[in-house]
């Protein structure tokens, strides 16, 4: 096997394949590493924990057909290490060999009979506005779980509304629903739980795509952008009801400008130490963000904004506000509360499309 490309030709597919790869390779060492395929000029470099699997193709200076496994961490370190130009890579009896400019490194690999051998998933596809699904995975992504302990929580929503697609992400302590209006990839009614981490390796790759072909199969899915194929298993058992979450009336209402607040939220949040919610006191003359710690010190800041309803104050997590501020689209945000224990909603003004929903924080 033997190949020459440009540096960064090969840090890229290195570097997103990699994405898949555990690190651990748990009762499969090999999957630690990244499996790479020559035929003629086309480099398939894949990386795997066989839950998601990501698969990146390249055009190189193809000088001899084969495939080789190595190490995932080594690879990429060493090939983003090397000066820019021209790598040579090619494998011989005693391992791999990177060969750019004075630099010569050699690398023990495995073998790629012992790598598993993938199918591809099967069902209709769907071309999406690659933009548009980068939107909204940016907004709801983050509010999925990191908790493996409650795996269906680690998962988004993808769920056929009667006008479009939506994603929902909770782990219980938020909310994120965004609308794609227009958008059909699903029967009517369907839903499917996709993994939060292979979604979120679909918004790092899409960028400056313009399409992603989406192929959802009976228990996984596949996300296509240009040469990047990102197949995934699907997560069995039933989402919360998370329309029962969602409070129907409030009757408070603050408008705010949201960067105004993001910014707030942000350097009040300095002296939110060790769980320290921020507080936001609301009323009728405007808005005041508060974060005390005891024995380090405190934070005051105020905000115009328009209020309606009763004086309240009510506590966030300022880590959990600022990703809902982040996500927001437009200028302007209104945030709708009952009282301070029950949840509150974010929402942009002008835009129904997206809605975060915040559990308060207990204060004394």
């Amino acid at each position: 096997m033997k190949f020459r490309c440009e540096r960064d030709v090969l840090d890229r597919a290195f570097s997103i394949a990699r994405r898949a790869v555990s690190g651990r390779g748990g009762s499969l060492p090999v999957l630690s590493g990244l499996h790479l395929q020559l035929v003629g000029d086309k480099l398939t470099v894949t990386g795997s924990d066989l839950d998601l699997t990501i698969r990146v193709e390249a055009t190189v200076g193809g000088g001899g057909d084969g495939s080789v496994v190595l190490s995932a961490q080594l690879g990429s370190d060493i090939v983003r290490a090397m000066d820019s130009g021209q790598i040579e890579f090619s494998v011989g009896d005693d391992g791999a060999s990177l060969v750019a400019g004075r630099s010569d490194f050699s690398l023990r690999v495995m073998s790629a009979d012992e790598y598993p051998r993938f199918e591809e998933p099967g069902g209709d596809s769907v071309t999406l506005d690659a933009l548009v699904v980068a939107a909204a995975l940016d907004q709801v992504v983050k509010a999925a779980s990191v908790d493996d302990a409650r795996p269906i929580l680690t998962g988004v929503l993808m769920a056929a509304e009667e006008d479009g697609l939506r994603f929902v992400a909770t782990d219980s302590y938020r909310l994120a629903v965004s609308d794609l209006p227009g958008t059909s990839i699903l029967a009517r009614d369907q839903t499917v739980l996709v993994p939060s981490r292979a979604l979120d390796a679909v918004a790092r790759v899409l960028g400056d795509a313009s399409d992603l072909t989406i192929l959802l199969g009976e228990r996984d899915a596949s996300f296509v952008i240009d040469d990047v194929q990102i197949v995934t298993r699907l997560i069995e058992g039933e989402f919360p009801n998370y329309r029962g979450l969602i409070p129907v009336d409030h009757p408070n209402s603050l408008m705010v400008d949201r960067l105004a607040l993001l910014d707030a939220v942000r350097r009040v949040g300095i002296l939110a130490r060790d769980s320290t919610p921020v507080r936001l006191a609301m009323s009728s003359e405007g808005l005041e963000l508060v974060a005390i710690t005891q024995d380090v010190g405190q934070a005051r800041e105020t905000l115009d904004a328009d209020y309606t309803g009763s004086d309240l104050t009510v506590a966030f997590n300022p880590e959990y506000l600022v990703d809902g501020l982040e996500a927001s689209p437009g200028d302007e945000v209104r945030l709708e509360t009952i009282d301070s224990l029950k949840p509150a909603i974010l929402r942009s003004t002008g835009d129904d499309q997206f809605l975060y929903l915040l559990m308060p924080v207990r204060v004394s």
